[in-house]
């Protein structure tokens, strides 16, 4: 297997790795900066009130963008492997 093809394979599975993440990771940025905010306008310092809304928040966004996400993923999988018989060679 030649270096340009683990590189390949490399940048492949983390670009994959990053479109997968970036949902969940965005909504848990965007939902805990309007719980801060909320915090700060209020002044209530409760843990759980930054911690509840952003688990709710990326349990939604799992429903919502779960289809996408397993196809994505069964997509990227299904490349690797029907490509492995070539890349020992």
């Amino acid at each position: 297997m030649s270096p340009e093809a683990v590189m390949t394979i490399a940048h492949h599975a983390m670009y994959t790795a990053l479109i997968l993440a970036a949902p969940l990771l965005l909504i848990a940025l965007v939902v805990g900066l309007v719980v801060s905010l909320f915090q700060a306008a209020t002044q209530i310092n409760e843990t759980t009130l930054s911690f509840i809304p952003k688990l709710l928040a990326i349990a939604v966004t799992l429903v919502i963008a779960g289809p996408w996400m397993l196809t994505t993923m069964l997509d990227y999988m299904r490349t690797v492997l029907t490509n492995v018989a070539t890349l020992g060679t």
